[in-house]
């Protein structure tokens, strides 16, 4: 916003300062006023003039004295004025500094006031905390798009090559070169959807003013096991869906996906067969909880966090045999995030991974 120039704070407050004195000053005076009037110390002759009783020869300086402290006042109020406002915006400066370094792209300075808390000193760790945020968004966008890129690129590298092959070679199996392009292709397609909604997700483009809706967590469980029946026998699992209804406000779209995302990773990675997946629903005061614990292998403590990172598959980044993108928690915590919701992972002592969604339910 454009803004005319004006005065500084540091200036505004030495004038409020000195201003106050001088206002303090002349208060003090008129009370002496008074007070020599009600003594009788002072009067006024035919002319209106003020003039001392007799016997009170010091009230003749008390004028001239007057104007002298008054001018002290002043000076004092502006030097003292000006230092004080000084010191009160010095914290000030430094977080206007910060700031402007920000600007430039460095998110790493910090501005750690010292000292006791107050208002300059709450700002300064609001914002050293909005930087820390800020400085790990960036560095996981980067890492995202890092990743989406090689994930991206790696497909129509793949298309790239069976093309030239097919080219160069012109007795190849066309029929299985267009197999292979059609399951890269695939790939690519979900790979870019998953994306997409990633993207939607983060902007929160179901949420509507003046619109409410609400999801049954219990429902889309059910409709999720439904739908990847196939797939769990394909893989020899058996789920399990238990619970109570549990409404959330949200969108049903995406708490569907976030369930079907869950459903499908249990089955994937499972036990190569007579694996289990148990969905459950729980309501709790003023949340709702969606439950899905999987057999399977044995996971370490520091790698169960990391499984939310876009393209973490278990013990490896990039692809196994299992046909996903890579996204699949990646868009858990998204949806759950902009949820306002809380999503937990936990290794199971017998192999496998519980996950935990908790979302309001107000």
């Amino acid at each position: 916003m454009d803004r005319r120039p004006g005065m500084s704070a540091r200036l505004k407050l030495t004038l409020s300062y000195a201003g106050f004195l001088m206002l303090a000053g002349g208060l003090l005076l008129a009370a002496m006023g008074v007070v020599l009037l009600r003594k009788g110390w002072l009067q006024t002759n035919a002319e209106g003039a003020w003039t001392a009783t007799p016997g009170t020869d010091f009230v003749q300086g008390f004028a001239p004295m007057a104007g002298v402290v008054l001018a002290f006042l002043l000076l004092f109020g502006l030097l003292g004025g000006w230092f004080l406002a000084g010191r009160m915006l010095a914290p000030l400066h430094r977080i206007t500094e910060a700031t402007r370094t920000a600007t430039t792209g460095s998110l790493s300075h910090r501005i750690r006031l010292e000292g006791r808390r107050d208002e300059f000193r709450e700002l300064a760790d609001a914002f050293d905390g909005m930087l820390e945020r800020l400085e790990a968004h960036v560095a996981e966008q980067r890492r995202f798009a890092a990743n989406a890129s090689h994930e991206l690129r790696t497909p129509l590298a793949i298309s790239k090559t069976l093309l030239d092959v097919a080219r160069a070679d012109p007795h190849c199996d066309t029929a299985e070169v267009i197999g292979r392009l059609h399951a890269v292709n695939t790939r690519a397609i979900d790979l870019t959807e998953a994306l997409l909604l990633l993207s939607r997700a983060e902007q929160r483009s179901f949420v509507r003013e003046g619109r409410r809706e609400e999801a049954d967590l219990s429902l889309l469980a059910e409709e999720a096991a439904e739908t990847l029946l196939p797939l769990a026998e394909e893989h020899g699992v058996t789920v399990e869906t238990d619970g109570e209804i549990a409404l959330v406000p949200g969108s049903p779209a995406l708490l569907l996906q976030l369930t079907v995302n869950l459903v499908q990773n249990a089955i994937v990675h499972n036990l190569p067969d007579g694996g289990t997946v148990r969905v459950r629903t729980e309501v709790r005061p003023r949340t709702a909880l969606l439950t899905v614990e999987n057999t399977g292998q044995q996971l370490s403590p520091g790698l169960v966090p990391q499984l939310t990172e876009p393209f973490r598959r278990g013990t490896e980044r990039v692809r196994g045999d299992h046909g996903g993108v890579g996204l699949g928690l990646a868009i858990v915590q998204t949806i759950t995030r902009v949820h306002d919701g809380t999503l937990t992972l936990a290794a199971r002592e017998d192999g496998g991974l519980r996950v935990t969604v908790e979302l309001p339910t107000t």
